[in-house]
């Protein structure tokens, strides 16, 4: 997605220094929580965040300055979101990489698209920028398992909930990153309001017909295929290249680790399966979801299938 500064969000908290702001809240004047896997969230302006990455996400809202350049891939986390890292840079750098000679057959997309909380802020409060170049069910599933192979910020001894509890507090949106119906109802009324600055997409999309969903991310980022590209074969040799067969199976993103050492590579490919939350969640699950969307959506014609 293409955001562009908007100094109307601006308020009179944005002038303290990320430092002082950490200071004065000091966590614990926040709401605390608890993730179903052990994690510590803080609730920051209706929604629940990790602890650990508060202070780089500070940091970021109040020294990113995008420029009409900029390309910002924002995601939920586990719903294709590196899928899209590596279409967007694959898209983006057709010209200086042919096929053969990409950098994402030797580097995981993480690497060449980095977060801006895990990566570009974690260590500084203002860094040089220029050193940087689902459906919900589904998505709770596969965030699930990606968080049980992986110990971020929580302690050796803390057990995860079962998966009960774990999709009650999904429902009730205290989960990293929640609640998910906020995130997707804010950027989806974004995009009705700003076209041409934000891109709505949904993983299912992508699955049913790549070939399309990527000529349309191309469009968006202001890098279309010519016909000449088309003939060539080059939207598949990019849908091809960046698909869940192609990544995983390479060594880049077989071994390693990425997210300062936080997570395997290997763990963000699983499935790449539309619907397989019906091996883990139950018709009632499903049910329960259904009515949330239809209550939280009502009227936005925003819709996920379940």
């Amino acid at each position: 997605m293409e955001i562009k500064e908007d100094k109307k969000c601006s308020s009179a908290e944005d002038d303290n220094s990320p430092n002082d702001e950490f200071q004065e809240l000091q966590l614990q004047t926040l709401e605390q929580g608890m993730s179903w896997d052990g994690q510590p969230l803080v609730k920051y302006k209706g929604f629940w965040l990790l602890a650990m990455i508060f202070l780089p996400m500070l940091s970021a809202r109040k020294n990113f300055k995008a420029k009409d350049t900029d390309v910002i891939i924002s995601t939920m986390s586990k719903s294709g979101t590196t899928w899209m890292k590596a279409l967007t840079f694959s898209i983006a750098n057709r010209n200086r990489f042919t096929i053969d000679q990409s950098p994402l057959l030797t580097c995981n997309p993480h690497t060449l698209v980095p977060f801006l909380e895990y990566n570009v802020y974690w260590e500084q409060e203002n860094p040089d920028l220029e050193k940087h170049s689902l459906n919900p069910l589904d998505q709770f599933v596969s965030q699930r398992h990606f968080l049980l192979e992986n110990k971020i910020g929580k302690e050796a001894d803390q057990y995860p909930l079962g998966v009960d509890e774990a999709f009650d507090m999904f429902c009730r949106g205290v989960h990293s990153w929640g609640p998910f119906w906020d995130h997707m109802l804010g950027y989806w009324n974004a995009r009705s309001e700003n076209p041409g600055k934000v891109l709505f997409l949904k993983y299912e999309d992508l699955k049913e017909d790549v070939t399309s969903q990527v000529k349309k991310i191309a469009e968006f980022m202001g890098f279309p295929f010519s016909l000449e590209e088309e003939k060539q074969g080059l939207v598949d040799q990019i849908s091809g290249l960046c698909s869940f067969e192609s990544l995983s199976s390479l060594a880049a993103n077989k071994t390693g680790n990425n997210l300062n050492g936080l997570v395997k590579n290997s763990s963000f490919f699983r499935k790449g399966k539309v619907g397989d939350w019906t091996n883990y969640l139950t018709p009632a699950m499903a049910e329960r979801v259904r009515k949330l969307m239809e209550s939280k959506f009502e009227g936005s014609g925003l819709m996920f299938k379940t």
